[in-house]
C-alpha cells in the first residue's frame, strides 16, 4: 500500500489554474497519483497506510520563501516553527550579498560582526565549514525546511579584496569569478548582492557584470538588493535591469519595494519599467513581503564612507567626536547612501533587537522616543547604541506605502519573500506571518489576488525561477512538499506588537512526504535538506 492518501482536498496546484477536488496519493516522498473527483466516480478509491480527510481544506504546493535570512537559524533552532508553521517548505538563503560561505577565518569574523543584527553573533554555532559546498553539506545533516543558497557577492569581495572602497585588480576579479563559479558548481542557485551594504556596495557595475556572466554560464540568477529603495529607487531598478541585460543573466529583484515619502504612489512607474524590460525579452522576476515597514540593521543607515574598512573601522569612527559629527550630518541633513539618499527620520526607526545584555530598554521604541526619555538628541542615542552593542542592533523602518505594496504584488512576475529576520526581542512580523498574510489579508479579505493566482506566486513561479523541475506544483512525480490550509480561517497571527504569534488555519505541512506540521503542531521531523542548483542542460 502507499504511504498516504489525502482525501477530498481542494487542490490549488501552483500553476494558476482553477482548483479541483481530488484524492492525492503520496509514497516515497513523492506524489504518485492524483485522482480527481470526476474520475473517481464509480471506481474504487485509492488506499494507503494512512488516510487524511481534507474536507474543506486547500491542498497546495509548499510555499517557497524567495528571500530568507535563516542562514544560522536553521542550524540553531531545529524546530524553526517561524517558517514551518507558515507552510514554508523551502527558503532561499545567502541574501543581500552577505552570508557565511565562502569564507576564511578572517572574513568569517568580519561577516559575523557585520550581520549580527540579522542572525545574531553566531557564538552558539560551530562554523565547521568554509566553502559553499561545505555549508550545504552542513544543512544536509537535517533541518526543519529545505534551503537553497545564493553566493553572496559582498562576502566574496571581502574574501578577495577586503572591506575597502576601491576597484578590484584584474587578478582579484579573476579570483572572484573563480569563487562564484565554485559556489555555483557546489550547488548554489545564483548570486546575491547588497549594494547598500559594505563591502558589496563598493563594486562598480563593470565588476558586477563580469560576475553575473559567470552566474549566467552556470544556469543561475542574479538577486541584487540594489543601490537605492528611496530617492534613487527607479534609477537603481533600471541600473540592475541594464546590468543583467549586458551580462545575459536572469534577474530577480529582491524585496522590490518603493519606500519613503519620495516614492508614495510611484509603484506604477516601477511596473512600467519592468513591463518594458519584459517586452524586450528580459528574464525577470521579483519578490515582496506584504507589509509596509522595512527591516535592516541600524549600522546599515550609515554613509558608505563611514563603513569602509569593516566593523572595526566603523566603531573607531563612531567613537571619534569629529567623525561622528560628519556621520550625523550625512544622515540627518544630506541623506546618506545607507539610508537610500533620504535624510533619516528618527520617528520611523524602531529598534527591534539588540545583542548585548542590559540594552533591552531600547527595543520596541523609536530612536526618537528613547532619546526623549534620556533628554538627548536622537543621534546621540543611536551612536551610543551602535557602540555599546557592537553594531548589532536591528531596526524596523516604517517608511512604506500600502498602495505600492498592493500594486507590486499583483504583477505577473511577482513572487513571495519574507525577508524575515528572526533575531531580536521584537522582530518584524513578516518573519512569522508573510505567507498566511498573503492568503488571509490579500486573498480572502481584500481580494487583491485570487486564491489560485496567489498560490502560483508563492509556489510554481518561484520554483521555476530556481529551476527546480520537481517542486512547486501538485503534480504526479513531484516531491511531496505540500501544505493543507483552511481558506476560511488562514491568517497571520503575528503583528508588530506580538511578532512571534503563530498563524492560524494551517493544520498540515509535509516535506518529502513527512509531516512537519500535524494538527497544527510542530512534529520532531527534520525533513529539510539543501536544494542544489540543477545542472545546465546540454
Amino acid at each position: 500500500m502507499e504511504d498516504l492518501v489525502i482525501r477530498d482536498a481542494d487542490v490549488v496546484d501552483g500553476t494558476g489554474a482553477d482548483s479541483y477536488r481530488a484524492d492525492v496519493v503520496v509514497d516515497g516522498g513523492r506524489i504518485v497519483s492524483i485522482v480527481k473527483e470526476a474520475a473517481a466516480a464509480g471506481c474504487q478509491r485509492p488506499k494507503a497506510v494512512r488516510e487524511l480527510d481534507a474536507e474543506g481544506l486547500v491542498l497546495s504546493p509548499g510555499f517557497i520563501d524567495m528571500h530568507a535570512h535563516s542562514d544560522l537559524a536553521l542550524l540553531r533552532d531545529p524546530d524553526h516553527s517561524a517558517k514551518a508553521a507558515q507552510g514554508v517548505t523551502l527558503e532561499v538563503l545567502g541574501q543581500d550579498g552577505l552570508s557565511y560561505a565562502p569564507v576564511d577565518d578572517r572574513t568569517l569574523d568580519g561577516v559575523r560582526r557585520s550581520v549580527a543584527g540579522w542572525n545574531g553573533s553566531g557564538d552558539d554555532i560551530d562554523f565547521d565549514w568554509r566553502s559553499v559546498g561545505e555549508y550545504l553539506d552542513r544543512l544536509d545533516r537535517g533541518i526543519a525546511v529545505n534551503a537553497a543558497y545564493l553566493v553572496p557577492q559582498g562576502t566574496v569581495r571581502a574574501l578577495v579584496v577586503g572591506w575597502d572602497d576601491r576597484e578590484a585588480t584584474p587578478a582579484e576579479l579573476d579570483r572572484m569569478r573563480q569563487l562564484v563559479a565554485e559556489g555555483l558548481e557546489q550547488g548554489a542557485v545564483g548570486m546575491s548582492s547588497g549594494l547598500t551594504y559594505t563591502p558589496g556596495m563598493y563594486a562598480r557595475n563593470a565588476e558586477l557584470t563580469e560576475l553575473c556572466r559567470v552566474v549566467a554560464a552556470h544556469g543561475g540568477y542574479y538577486c541584487p538588493h540594489h543601490r537605492s529603495y528611496g530617492a534613487g529607487a527607479l534609477e537603481a531598478y533600471a541600473e540592475m535591469v541594464e546590468l543583467s541585460r549586458q551580462a545575459g543573466c536572469p534577474l530577480h529583484l529582491a524585496h522590490a519595494t518603493m519606500n519613503f515619502g519620495v516614492n508614495e504612489g510611484r509603484a506604477p512607474e516601477l511596473l512600467a519599467l519592468l513591463d518594458d524590460a519584459l517586452a524586450a525579452g528580459a528574464d525577470l522576476t521579483l519578490d515582496t513581503y506584504p507589509y509596509t515597514a522595512g527591516c535592516t540593521t541600524l549600522v546599515a543607515l550609515l554613509p558608505s564612507w563611514a563603513s569602509e574598512g569593516g566593523p572595526r573601522e566603523i566603531l573607531r569612527r563612531l567613537t571619534d567626536d569629529g567623525t561622528a559629527e560628519r556621520i550625523r550630518h550625512d544622515l540627518e541633513t544630506v541623506g546618506s547612501d545607507g539610508c537610500h539618499g533620504v535624510p533619516v527620520d528618527w520617528d520611523t526607526v524602531e529598534i527591534s533587537g539588540v545583542d548585548g545584555p542590559g540594552l533591552g530598554e531600547y527595543v520596541g521604541r523609536t530612536v526618537r522616543e528613547s532619546a526623549a526619555l534620556r533628554g538627548e538628541t536622537p543621534w546621540t542615542t543611536a551612536r551610543r547604541l551602535l557602540v555599546e552593542d557592537r553594531l548589532a542592533p536591528a531596526i524596523l523602518q516604517h517608511v512604506g506605502h500600502e498602495e505600492n505594496v498592493r500594486a507590486i504584488m499583483h504583477h505577473r512576475v511577482h513572487t513571495g519573500g519574507s525577508d524575515g529576520i528572526l533575531q531580536g526581542a521584537k522582530p518584524h512580523p513578516r518573519a512569522y506571518g508573510t505567507f498566511p498574510r498573503y492568503l488571509g489579508e490579500y486573498v480572502r479579505e481584500s481580494g487583491v489576488l485570487s486564491l489560485e493566482e496567489c498560490v502560483a506566486h508563492l509556489t510554481g513561479r518561484p520554483a521555476a525561477r530556481l529551476r527546480l523541475p520537481d517542486r512547486g506544483l501538485v503534480r504526479e512525480g513531484h516531491r511531496a512538499d505540500l501544505v493543507l490550509f483552511d481558506p476560511r480561517t488562514v491568517a497571520a497571527g503575528s503583528s508588530y506588537d506580538a511578532p512571534r504569534t503563530p498563524p492560524t488555519g494551517i493544520p498540515y505541512v509535509l516535506i518529502d512526504g513527512r509531516f512537519v506540521i500535524e494538527d497544527g503542531r510542530r512534529t520532531d521531523v527534520l525533513a529539510g535538506r539543501a536544494v542544489r542548483r540543477s545542472p545546465v542542460a546540454g
